[in-house]
């Protein structure tokens, strides 16, 4: 079963309602991006791959099993995430009077008066915090349709799920080459937004509104984030593409592929069969390569390796599952002839 959501943001501190100016309600937009992968979560028990719709953020899921229209869209409607950090609709500090690192308090102060900054855990006390800064929901449109396993129109939907694995954000968004001025001023803008939006409890960007960041230290600096969020080719999507269960399983993806790994090994010596690759788990000692490196393959020969390994993968565990299944049969015969 395939299904697509759509997004929709509501903030607490949109004072301008009527008007369409940037800083009145397009932020909305930019921060509900910032933390729309929080909605997944909500859902993923049964979600296995992200996307971007153009122009918004856009969720589409594959779900196995049977689950009604009707109880999805009703999943959809009550699903919700309160961002519960500390309002940052007026920024405090710009430009070159910026909040300072006092060696006394550990912590950072205002440039001219020198009172400490609040700390994290100050702005965000329950009894102060009586407001979430941010909610973000799916909107209205709910799109289901049924497939069946190994059916063509199933690998295509497989298809467009997973193209969204090998395409950078901004290409999903549409900012590819052909990509109109609009469109490019557009991301311009919202590019400056995320900038001085927050990305997490840690962000140096909060100090631009008078709050220290979490496990802020002097190495922070006021106004700057390393995060994904703030880069312009994620648009302020700098999570997950592939999400799974944590509800039920608690564990990761990296979890799930050991375990996948482990279960397919063991097969493979159930049956006999040796994997047509070497298999070597290491260890290994890995090193960024440099511009120019001789000794690395160009991308498609990096794609056609990895075509060409799956292949062989592919092969060998089939070979293993038709000699697991065969084995019961020769058991069985070997008991009629004893007796």
């Amino acid at each position: 079963m395939i299904f697509d959501l759509e997004a929709s943001f509501a903030r607490r501190c949109d004072r301008h309602p009527a008007r369409d100016d940037w800083r009145g309600g397009a932020p909305v937009r930019v921060y509900g991006a910032a933390t729309f992968l929080s909605l997944p979560d909500a859902v993923v028990d049964v979600a296995r791959e992200f996307g971007q719709k153009r122009g918004a953020p856009h969720f589409h899921a594959a779900i196995r099993g049977s689950i009604s229209r009707a109880e999805l869209r009703a999943i959809a409607a009550a699903t919700y995430h309160q961002v519960w950090w500390p309002a940052h609709d007026h920024q405090l500090y710009s430009g070159t009077r910026m909040p300072r690192w006092d060696d006394r308090t550990k912590g950072f102060v205002d440039p001219e008066t020198r009172e400490p900054l609040p700390t994290w855990d100050e702005a965000t006390d329950p009894d102060t915090l009586l407001m979430p800064a941010h909610t973000v929901m799916f909107g209205a449109q709910v799109h289901v349709k049924g497939i069946l396993g190994g059916t063509e129109e199933a690998g295509r939907h497989v298809g467009y799920l997973t193209k969204y694995l090998t395409k950078s954000v901004g290409q999903a968004a549409g900012l590819t080459d052909d990509a109109t001025s609009r469109q490019r001023e557009h991301a311009r803008r919202l590019t400056a937004e995320l900038a001085i939006t927050p990305c997490s409890p840690t962000c140096g960007v909060w100090l631009l509104y008078g709050i220290q960041p979490k496990g802020a230290r002097l190495s922070t600096t006021p106004g700057q984030c390393k995060g994904k969020a703030h880069k312009p080719e994620h648009l302020g999507i700098a999570g997950r593409r592939v999400l799974v269960s944590r509800k039920w399983s608690n564990k990761t993806l990296d979890d799930h592929r050991a375990e996948r790994a482990a279960f397919v090994r063991q097969l493979l010596d159930k049956a006999g069969v040796r994997p047509g690759y070497a298999v070597d788990d290491g260890p290994f000692e890995w090193e960024r390569t440099q511009a120019g490196d001789p000794d690395v393959p160009t991308r498609p020969v990096l794609l056609l390796h990895a075509i060409s390994e799956r292949q062989r993968w592919k092969a060998d565990y089939e070979a293993a599952v038709a000699q697991v299944d065969e084995q019961p049969e020769r058991d069985s015969a070997t008991d009629d002839q004893a007796a």
